[in-house]
């Protein structure tokens, strides 16, 4: 399946609206709300069944949106994220503002961060200028979904809008922690995933 600039349309219409959408991205399906609207965060929640207090992740569309979104980032820590995003990364930063509440689950000091690299077939999505709140399209501790037949039925059925990106290669990304990258340039992979040690490194350490 290839993905329209009306698909992408009527995500953003989705989101803005308080719906909650299953969407592809470049690992495997997610599960999209507005990250500030507390009953949508609510909603995605109850249908992966997922517990209030487990942190879930912001995701842009486009990586300038999420730099000028987050000004607070220290030079070092942003200039990793331009050597590293887009792409299949989830990066764990320091959150002194304390943005996207919903989105941290019981540790506001952390925000968790998306910036994907679309393929060509849903690559409309970057038009997508407001983020996000994403987790994957399963419930929780269930296998993530590379199709879209994949994604448990009773998602799909409750969600307001599905958008299908066809079969997407299935390995989550790589959770990265930059938290204490800043000052010490120290970083810690959480998940293996995606994007492989010596490629971050060779982005970090350089």
């Amino acid at each position: 399946m290839i993905l329209r600039r009306a698909d992408a349309e009527r995500f953003e219409r989705c989101i803005a609206a308080g719906g909650v959408a299953v969407f592809p991205t470049e690992t495997v399906y997610g599960l999209a709300c507005d990250p500030l609207a507390p009953a949508a965060v609510e909603r995605l929640y109850e249908l992966k069944g997922r517990p209030a207090n487990k942190a879930a992740a912001v995701l842009f569309f486009a990586l300038d949106a999420a730099l000028v979104t987050l000004p607070e980032l220290g030079q070092h820590t942003r200039a990793a994220l331009e050597r590293l995003l887009p792409g299949p990364i989830t990066v764990l930063l320091l959150n002194p503002e304390r943005r996207f509440p919903l989105a941290c689950g019981s540790e506001h000091a952390t925000l968790g961060l998306r910036v994907p690299a679309l393929p060509a077939s849903i690559a409309p999505l970057h038009a997508v200028r407001r983020p996000v709140l994403q987790s994957s399209a399963n419930r929780s501790g269930g296998p993530d979904a590379h199709t879209l037949d994949g994604v448990d039925p009773a998602l799909r059925s409750a969600a307001d809008l599905v958008l299908d990106g066809g079969a997407l290669p299935g390995t989550p990304s790589t959770v990265l922690d930059l938290r204490a990258y800043e000052d010490g340039g120290s970083w810690s992979v959480l998940r293996e995933g995606a994007v492989a040690r010596p490629k971050l490194a060779a982005a970090l350490d350089g």
